[in-house]
């Protein structure tokens, strides 16, 4: 009697990098089928490395989302972008996302040349095709690239809609080599249920706030209360923001923004958590937290070693 060879396992880590708002976290969600990355209409949404885990007979991807390469001018937005940055000497391959047209072409040139230094594979990911009504212009665009850099393959695709996706996860499968499944087949992230509940409250507040008051606010989870008996969690959590007008706006008019806000999170997290939630929301003034290293890590905002 003759045994089966075991197939062979593949796996390996990849990094979703490029300017904000070009659909990393929208594509990571696409691919994930669940929501663990937030989304937003305004820049610069996600602020932390979120790794993101696929799990498909035969291989596992290990997607680290991160925040979108931009013009850093005080520390907090040096965190953001040196996060980002440290993910290409950790990945096994890159995806550069890019779309047509290119809001800032100067801040893809500054991504290229970090892709330079690297020796991973990298795929050319030019999203939001479904707003391009002439295709054509997709050629020049590829041809300009190409010129650039050396890409492993250049894929067009819609993350919103899903075109193309298929045909980037094929290639993405191709890059794997043999190796293990480093997490278990039923965990999606690495990221635990309170700094998702977190980032759910957050993206409501880029939503629905206006100006720059989204840039200001940070969210911290003071209670997470477990109550198995009545399938209910409690949760209490604080959206910090820099300035007491800035508080006011959070709140709203008779504080229907906070209720909205509130509103909008808490089915968003019993979605997430499959049970019903008690969410409190309050609002605290906790001045220049952006530039204040300590409450930046308190925060859980750490900017990576660079060599």
């Amino acid at each position: 009697m003759t045994q089966e060879t075991p197939a062979v396992f593949k796996s390996g880590y990849v990094a979703l990098i490029g300017a904000p708002n070009v659909g990393k976290s929208t594509l990571l969600n696409r691919f994930l089928r669940e929501k663990i990355s937030i989304t937003a209409p305004k820049p610069q949404t996600t602020r932390n490395r979120i790794l993101g885990i696929l799990t498909e007979p035969g291989f596992q991807i290990v997607f680290m989302d991160t925040p979108g390469i931009h013009r850093a001018k005080d520390r907090f937005n040096r965190v953001l972008v040196d996060t980002a940055l440290a993910t290409l000497g950790e990945a096994d391959a890159v995806c550069f996302l890019i779309e047509i047209p290119e809001p800032d072409p100067e801040i893809n040139d500054y991504i290229l040349e970090n892709l330079g230094r690297i020796d991973t594979p990298v795929i050319l990911v030019i999203n939001k095709i479904d707003a391009l009504a002439d295709k054509s212009r997709l050629l020049p665009l590829i041809e300009k690239y190409r010129g650039r850099h050396s890409f492993h393959a250049v894929v067009p695709v819609s993350a919103l809609q899903g075109e193309g996706t298929d045909e980037l996860m094929t290639e993405l499968v191709a890059l794997l080599q043999e190796g293990p499944q480093y997490y278990p087949e039923d965990h999606l992230t690495d990221q635990h249920e309170r700094f998702l509940v977190a980032e759910l409250i957050r993206e409501k507040v880029f939503r629905l706030a206006h100006q720059e008051v989204p840039y200001a606010v940070a969210v911290s989870v003071e209670r997470f209360a477990e109550i198995p008996e009545k399938n209910r969690i409690d949760i209490e959590a604080v959206v910090h923001v820099e300035r007491e007008s800035q508080k006011a706006i959070v709140i709203g008019k008779k504080g229907q923004m906070l209720k909205e806000i509130g509103r909008q999170a808490r089915e968003d997290i019993e979605k997430l958590l499959g049970c019903h939630v008690y969410l409190g929301i309050f609002v605290r003034v906790t001045k220049n937290w952006r530039k204040d290293p300590r409450t930046l890590a308190e925060f859980g905002y750490h900017s990576p070693d660079r060599q």
